[in-house]
């Protein structure tokens, strides 16, 4: 799903699309709905970025990444941080969820199937490892408070779920 109310200018995508989660580097910033706008305003790009929730420890280094990044292609920036609307797993291209499942991170599933998931009433999480849904919750917070720690019970491998958040 694409991000909703994003206006980011043509010309500064590519840049930003080269930009890592520092947290996740197979994934960019523009997969993950963290850029909410990118204009160039007489000489300087405007950026706001969203965090995916508000004590995300990986919001500097983004903004330090993006005005790098900005930078090695002429252009002088400003980024700030906004906080509405908040970030959503909604925003998540299907770019990132491919690359979150190739990565080995489960893709948060609707808030329906993850409220079920998370409280262990249906095995509906599939192992990143071998595609199967009969995985089991084992803890609510896995390598990150926005991931859950699952474990699949015919590979026997344990993956995070990146939970769903709306």
């Amino acid at each position: 799903m694409l991000a909703t109310n994003q206006h980011i200018d043509e010309e500064l995508i590519p840049i930003l699309e080269k930009v890592s989660d520092p947290e996740i580097p197979v994934l960019s910033i523009m997969d993950m709905g963290v850029v909410r706008s990118a204009t160039l305003i007489n000489g300087i790009v405007e950026v706001s970025i969203t965090p995916t929730y508000s004590g995300c420890p990986a919001m500097d280094v983004i903004g330090d990444d993006i005005a790098k990044a900005l930078k090695e292609n002429g252009y002088e920036s400003n980024v700030k941080l906004i906080l509405v609307p908040a970030w959503t797993t909604d925003w998540i291209t299907e770019r990132g969820r491919k690359a979150l499942r190739e990565y080995g991170i489960a893709p948060p599933l609707n808030p329906d199937a993850d409220k079920e998931a998370l409280l262990g009433d249906k095995r509906i999480v599939k192992c990143t490892n071998c595609n199967s849904t009969n995985t089991k919750l084992v803890s609510q917070f896995g390598s990150t408070a926005c991931k859950a720690l699952f474990k699949c019970e015919d590979c026997l491998e344990p993956f995070d779920y990146f939970k769903c958040l709306k």
